[in-house]
C-alpha cells in the first residue's frame, strides 16, 4: 500500500471501513497504532475479532502507517531532550523532539510561511503541508522510543495555516491516543481562524501563543507575514480561550538582545496579563550563524522575568531545547539537506551554547527559579 494514500485520517479511516471495519473495528485499530496496543481487545484473538478482509490487510496498512514517519537521525542532548529527524514518505524531512519528563514536540509542515526572521525553519518558506495522519505518526514513532503522556504543536510550522489537518490530529490524540486534552497545547503566531474554531472542537487543546514583543511595528518586523493584528488584541482574545477551556494560556517570548528584551516590555506585558490566566515562557534565542540577533546575558535576562513577576504574571525562563547538538528548530534539517548536497555551509548554528547560561538552566523542562516575591495574584499553574 502507497503510504501517501493514508497521509490523513479521513482516508484512514475510509481504508479500514473498506475492509470490513466497523465503529468498534476502527477504534480498536486505531488505538493500537496510536498506543501500541493489542489490534483485538483483552481475552479476544485479532483474527476472531477483525472480520477475515480486515484482519488480512491490516499488517499492510501497519507498515504503511510506519512509512508515514520513520527516523532518520536522533541527537540526545544533555539537556534529556533528544532532537529526532524524521523522514516522511515522500522523502521530506521535518523534525520532532523529545522533552523531559514525557514531552515531545511535533511539526506541522514542512517549512513554514510565517516567515519569522529570527527562525531557521521560515527561511525556504512553505515546502508543504503535513497531513493529520503524518502528525499522529510523529507520536507513534516517538512511543517507540520513549512514553509520550503531552504533545505540543510546536515545531516546524504554523498550525494555524494547517488547520484543518491540526485540528483531525488533536482530536485523534486526544481520544484514541489518550492524550489528556490539557496536554495538547496548540501554538499560533494568532489567527482568527484559530481561535474561532479551537472553542468548536471536541478537544479543546491548551493554547500557545507566540506573541515575542507588545510592540505593533516590532512585531511586523519580527514576524512579517503573520496576520496583521494588534498584540493587545491577541492577548485579549487567547486569554478568553484559556479560561473558557480552563488550561492556562502560555505566552512564548523569544528573547532578542536589545530588541524585546526591556523592563518596558515587561510592564506593557504585565498590565495585559495580570490577573488572567496566563503565564509567560521567556525563551533565551538559540543562536544561528548568518543572522545578526544575539542571545541577552543571563542577568538582563533574568532582569525582565523577575520584572514580570514583581507585576503579577507567573514567569518561567526556559531554554530552546536541543541547543548543544545544533538542534534549534530547522537546524537538524538544513545541516542533513546541507550533508546530502555535500555543503558543509548546511551546519547552521552554534554548538556552544552561551558561556552566561548555566548548564542546569538550559534545560527546557526545567525553569531557572527568579527570586521575587511571589505577587498576590498568581495565575494558575500550567500543567
Amino acid at each position: 500500500m502507497d503510504p501517501t494514500q493514508l497521509a490523513h485520517l479521513p482516508a484512514l479511516e475510509h481504508a479500514l471501513a473498506q475492509r470490513g471495519a466497523r465503529a468498534v473495528h476502527a477504534a480498536q485499530l486505531l488505538r493500537a497504532w496510536a498506543q501500541h496496543r493489542p489490534t483485538a481487545p483483552r481475552g479476544q484473538e485479532a483474527a476472531r475479532f477483525l472480520p477475515r478482509a480486515l484482519h488480512a490487510a491490516w499488517p499492510a496498512i501497519a507498515a504503511a502507517l510506519d512509512a508515514l514517519a520513520a527516523l532518520q537521525s536522533r541527537h540526545p542532548g544533555e539537556d534529556g531532550s533528544e532532537r529526532l529527524l524524521v523522514r516522511l514518505a515522500d522523502g521530506q524531512t521535518v523534525e520532532s523532539v523529545l522533552l523531559p519528563r514525557g514531552g515531545l514536540c511535533v511539526s506541522t509542515q514542512a517549512g513554514c510561511a510565517v516567515g519569522c526572521v529570527f527562525c531557521m525553519t521560515g527561511r525556504d518558506g512553505l515546502l508543504r503541508q503535513l497531513g493529520s495522519a503524518e502528525i499522529v505518526a510523529q507520536v507513534v514513532l516517538a512511543r517507540r522510543l520513549r512514553a509520550v503522556g503531552k504533545v505540543v504543536f510546536m515545531g516546524m510550522g504554523e498550525p494555524a495555516h494547517n488547520l484543518d489537518a491540526v485540528l483531525e490530529a488533536i482530536e485523534f490524540l486526544g481520544t484514541h491516543g489518550g492524550i489528556a486534552h490539557k496536554s495538547l497545547v496548540f501554538s499560533t503566531v494568532g489567527d482568527a481562524r484559530a481561535f474561532e474554531r479551537l472553542p468548536l472542537g471536541r478537544v479543546k487543546p491548551a493554547l500557545a501563543l507566540s506573541l515575542h514583543t507588545t510592540r505593533p511595528e516590532l512585531r511586523a518586523q519580527l514576524l512579517p507575514r503573520a496576520p496583521r493584528i494588534e498584540p493587545a488584541a491577541l492577548v485579549q482574545a487567547a486569554c478568553d480561550y484559556a479560561e473558557s477551556t480552563g488550561h492556562p494560556l502560555q505566552l512564548q517570548w523569544a528573547l532578542l538582545d536589545g530588541v524585546n528584551d526591556g523592563e518596558d516590555e515587561a510592564a506593557t506585558l504585565a498590565t495585559w496579563l495580570r490577573g488572567r490566566r496566563a503565564m509567560v515562557n521567556l525563551i533565551p534565542w538559540n543562536r544561528i550563524d548568518g543572522m545578526p540577533w544575539r542571545r541577552p546575558e543571563l542577568e538582563r535576562t533574568l532582569a525582565m522575568a523577575r520584572a514580570l513577576k514583581r507585576g503579577g504574571v507567573l514567569t518561567r525562563l526556559r531554554w530552546s531545547a536541543g541547543q548543544d547538538v545544533n538542534g534549534g528548530c530547522g537546524q537538524l534539517r538544513v545541516r542533513a539537506l546541507g550533508a546530502a548536497a555535500g555543503d558543509a555551509a548546511g551546519d547552521s548554528a552554534d554548538p556552544r551554547p552561551s558561556a552566561a547560561v548555566p548548564a542546569a538552566a538550559r534545560a527546557p523542562g526545567r525553569p531557572v527559579r527568579i527570586p521575587v516575591v511571589t505577587p498576590a495574584v498568581t495565575p494558575a499553574r500550567a500543567a
